[in-house]
């Protein structure tokens, strides 16, 4: 039984996509009844990203800063720490003052191929990088997931040896992760759909019985549709008392329109409720402007640079913000809401010569709070968006505890679009790799099936 009015998860084509994937089979009403998401994104750190490929970059990018240099002491126009987080450089404010040559600029991230996108199951829909060229002719360098669809795959064997895991005493947590973790997504829906044609039981149900804490968590999420989780989440970011804006923000500031657009339907048809409303009524002021623009869907999504467009957009947000006592949020909103992420790359490193200070330094200097957060996250996306994962994971989990729902969002969601890029920019970035934080940081048979995901 499928939702009605559930949108297709396959994604039309867009440059900044994989290639071509398959519907994915939407869950039963229902059937996932999650508890509530305790966490949401982890403190932002600071950002002198590591070295970059010497053809990335705008004109005059240059200077990549040695790897190593990030996590160091607070930097200007660092954004404060989220409370209870542990401390660490300024948001994206690359070392000494310089420009956004600090940034890695991988060339084109175009992915190869069009139609629609194979998006991940799991936590929240398949956000994808968005093409950045450096020069004006640049070589593509397409990304790539950590989990490719099996070859030979047979959806009623895989339901079987699920089944078989557990079924009577004890259960057989490592046939189960054989399963998941060498599966896309896309071959979950269908080992889920023939579970139930088979033995006329609900697998989730069966899995929620048999698991518990973050393995349970984690593998809930890599069986459910994207675009379902995107607005589940959303949706509890919101629900009951307080709101998780780190969440709100992590969504809506890095999704595609397409994204965007199935998100609010999916939200409406699953919840009852508009999207809209619900953020008007959680979110107040700068914020809740933001948003609101964020969850129209209507960036501009032409993947082409208009240089004249980047010194005029560039010039104005000098005069909203550094040029003036006062700042014009109007200004940041209309330009960094509409702009498409390879336009407002131009437009930061053009900036960064106007101003003799970078973008997110001036963004940090001219607001605060949930409203300086969201607009980091639309202009570090724009620079480079595996870098910003990479940056949320290491956040996840340094320091005492961790942020498990961050931890299994980030990597069942990028696995299979660009968590082969994560991690080379997170070894860069921290001289560790992401297997030995994870390994350090988690136990048992969800070590076991993030590392499985992650590969060494």
């Amino acid at each position: 039984m499928s939702y009605p009015g559930y949108p297709p998860s396959g994604y039309p084509a867009f440059p900044g996509y994989p290639p071509t994937g398959q519907e994915s089979v939407y869950p039963p009403a229902g059937q996932y009844p999650y508890p509530s998401v305790p966490g949401g994104f982890p403190p932002v750190g600071g950002g002198a990203y590591p070295a970059a490929p010497p053809s990335g970059g705008f004109p005059g990018a240059a200077g990549y800063p040695a790897p190593g240099s990030y996590p160091g002491a607070p930097q200007p126009g660092g954004m404060p720490s989220y409370p209870g987080a542990p401390t660490g450089p300024g948001f994206g404010v690359p070392p000494n003052g310089s420009s956004f040559g600090g940034y890695p600029q991988p060339s084109s991230q175009s992915y190869v191929g069009g139609g629609p996108a194979q998006i991940p199951v799991g936590y929240p829909g398949g956000q994808v990088p968005s093409p950045m060229p450096s020069q004006p002719a640049a070589m593509t360098q397409s990304t790539q997931g950590t989990i490719r669809a099996a070859p030979n795959f047979d959806a009623g064997r895989d339901a079987e040896i699920l089944r078989k895991a557990m079924k009577g005493f004890g259960t057989d947590e490592q046939a189960i992760i054989n399963v998941v973790s060498n599966r896309s997504s896309d071959q979950r829906q269908k080992i889920k759909a023939a579970f139930k044609t088979m033995y006329g039981k609900d697998l989730i149900k069966d899995l929620k019985s048999e698991l518990s804490g973050n393995m349970e968590e984690l593998i809930l999420a890599l069986f459910m549709p994207p675009t379902y989780y995107d607005a589940w989440s959303l949706r509890h970011a919101m629900k009951g008392a307080g709101t998780q804006e780190r969440v709100l923000i992590e969504i809506l500031c890095t999704r595609t329109n397409q994204e965007i657009r199935d998100i609010v339907r999916t939200y409406k048809t699953e919840f009852g409720r508009d999207i809209e409303q619900d953020i008007r009524a959680d979110t107040s002021g700068h914020f809740e402007r933001l948003l609101v623009s964020m969850c129209q869907g209507n960036r501009d999504e032409n993947q082409s640079v208009n240089y004249q467009k980047a010194q005029e957009d560039a010039q104005r947000l000098y005069q909203a913000g550094e040029g003036k006592l006062g700042t014009d949020e109007s200004c940041f909103n209309m330009i960094l809401a509409t702009r498409s992420f390879p336009q407002l790359k131009a437009t930061v490193e053009t900036y960064s010569k106007i101003a003799n200070r970078d973008l997110l330094s001036s963004i940090g200097r001219e607001f605060s709070g949930n409203v300086e957060n969201g607009l980091k996250t639309i202009v570090q996306c724009a620079l480079n968006r595996p870098a910003f994962f990479a940056e949320r994971l290491y956040y996840s989990m340094k320091g005492a505890g961790t942020d498990d729902s961050t931890l299994v969002r980030i990597i069942v969601t990028r696995s299979e679009i660009d968590l082969v890029q994560i991690k080379q920019l997170f070894t860069q970035m921290y001289q560790k790799t992401l297997a030995t934080m994870i390994s350090s940081d988690t136990s048992g048979d969800y070590r076991k099936l993030l590392l499985a995901i992650v590969g060494q």
